[in-house]
């Protein structure tokens, strides 16, 4: 049998429909510098998507829930080693997802002999100060894009690009404290799902996302879901910066 350039690019268009059709459903993640560190939010409904990877590393995702814990494996693997062989320093989410993740990412969406990840990832790194945060976005394809302040994944492109411009607004003044940055993720996250869910949306515009609407799209979400946060304090005297919040810390930010 011949397989020919044509069968190729027929395989790799008939594969990015299949992933995008299974992750538009998925629960998305937002993150958020705030002034005492970095923010990752979803909700999800049993098995937990925020994960620590290396002291200031962090990672969440949607998507497979076997092909993000075979990225969580690999993520850490990879930072441990570097630590050991280099020093903590040298550990950074550019190194991890460049050279550690991608590459694997990208061989198996291009192998049509095998099954592709389901995935879209968001990596965090904390920085001294806010300006030195970074996040990384992976998509299944294993292509990545290095961003300051914050970040999304969600079900689809236009759906993350809407929860950016509720992450960061227009009127926004540096990094916000710990309250704020959750209200901002919570808010992202419903409307980066109801815009993935909802395909009027595109022809409605954002200016039909009222407050309302949000709010109880929200409250509905949340009979099925729970909110999972987690943290890297930039100031804190643990040995470990990386924390889930509890749930009297995430309550006031609920509607």
């Amino acid at each position: 049998m011949v397989y020919t350039p044509y069968d190729f690019n027929e395989s790799v268009r008939h594969r990015t429909e299949y992933i995008e059709e299974r992750l538009r459903d998925g629960s998305p993640v937002a993150g958020i510098s705030y002034e005492g560190g970095v923010l990752l939010l979803t909700l999800r409904r049993t098995q937990r998507k925020i994960f620590e990877i290396y002291d200031r590393l962090m990672f969440a995702g949607l998507g497979n829930q076997s092909d993000l814990e075979i990225i969580r494996v690999g993520a850490i693997d990879f930072a441990h080693q570097e630590g050991y062989a280099r020093s903590p320093d040298d550990v950074t989410i550019q190194r991890v997802v460049g050279f550690a993740i991608s590459p694997g990412i990208k061989r198996a969406f291009g192998d049509v002999l095998n099954a592709p990840f389901v995935v879209r990832a968001l990596f965090a790194e904390m920085g001294k100060t806010p300006e030195e945060d970074l996040f990384y976005t992976l998509n299944y394809d294993g292509e990545f894009v290095p961003l300051s302040w914050a970040a999304a994944v969600a079900g689809t492109p236009e759906a993350e690009e809407q929860m950016i411009r509720q992450l960061v607004p227009e009127d926004a003044e540096g990094a916000p404290d710990l309250q704020t940055a959750l209200r901002r993720a919570l808010r992202a996250w419903t409307v980066g799902r109801l815009w993935a869910m909802d395909a009027h949306l595109e022809e409605e515009g954002a200016e039909s996302l009222s407050e309302e609407r949000i709010e109880s799209f929200l409250r509905e979400q949340l009979q099925d879901l729970q909110v999972e946060a987690a943290i890297l304090d930039r100031f804190t005297k643990r040995e470990r910066k990386f924390r889930l919040l509890k749930e009297d810390e995430i309550l006031p930010a609920l509607p």
